[in-house]
């Protein structure tokens, strides 16, 4: 399975590096793949060995002027080949359009990141119905390679995040179908996952992982979802 931490926009440099020195321990006696997307200005050259550090955002372009923004040459200097394309306070409060999140991924394709690709619908949207809902969702795929090897999907609904609300299991697993349609890539769960339902959710028909955002801050409840993991392959 995939485990993966967004960090957002918390914890300082030293914190994030004891964070992810805490959570490669415990990813060292995991069968599962971990990953941690910490603050723009805290990435590094970590010396992690199992954790596979990730950027959440980057401009597609090698450098220039691009105010605000890091590009190939910043994420190179650190190693990283990993990014978040597409999450949903970017399209919803940084105003990223599918058309520009496409033209994001087509680049670091182009460079062979792993792309974390996310998805997922607000709450009128829900409301107004599964083929209202999954209208909504399959604009999100517009513009996206999903055949590309090194994609990953997240399907996050915009509702559940940072709210504490979570869809149903049944809910979870229903749309997971749906969209393992679209393609085979591995497919995670994001939107209040916690410790307290993280097992549940990963037990779930077509749940291949998680992305964990606040419930992740403590590298402690991080690595209790990555046993969890290991507990049910078991």
């Amino acid at each position: 399975m995939i485990i993966a931490a967004n960090l957002k926009t918390n914890l300082t440099r030293h914190d994030t590096a004891s964070y992810i020195e805490e959570v490669d321990k415990c990813a060292k006696q995991s069968n599962q793949e971990v990953f941690v997307f910490p603050a723009i200005s805290s990435l590094d050259s970590f010396s992690a060995e199992k954790v596979e550090v990730g950027t959440q955002n980057a401009y597609p372009t090698v450098n220039g002027a691009f105010t605000g923004e890091i590009g190939l040459e910043q994420l190179e200097e650190f190693g990283i080949k990993t990014i978040l394309i597409g999450h949903s306070e970017r399209r919803h409060i940084l105003g990223e359009t599918q058309e520009f999140i496409a033209k994001k991924f087509a680049y670091f394709k182009e460079q062979g990141f792993t792309i974390v690709y996310c998805v997922g619908e607000p709450k009128e949207k829900r409301e107004a119905g599964k083929e209202a809902m999954m209208e909504y969702i399959s604009a999100q795929y517009e513009g996206i390679d999903t055949s590309y090897e090194k994609l990953i999907i997240a399907y996050e609904p915009v509702w559940a995040i940072g709210t504490g609300l979570t869809p149903t299991l049944e809910d979870i697993e229903d749309i997971h179908t749906e969209l393992k349609q679209k393609s085979s890539a591995p497919l995670l769960y994001g939107g209040s996952v916690k410790v307290t339902n993280a097992k549940e959710v990963l037990s779930l028909k077509n749940v291949d992982g998680i992305l964990v955002g606040s419930a992740a801050l403590y590298a402690e409840h991080f690595c209790t979802m990555i046993q969890y993991a290991d507990e049910i392959e078991k």
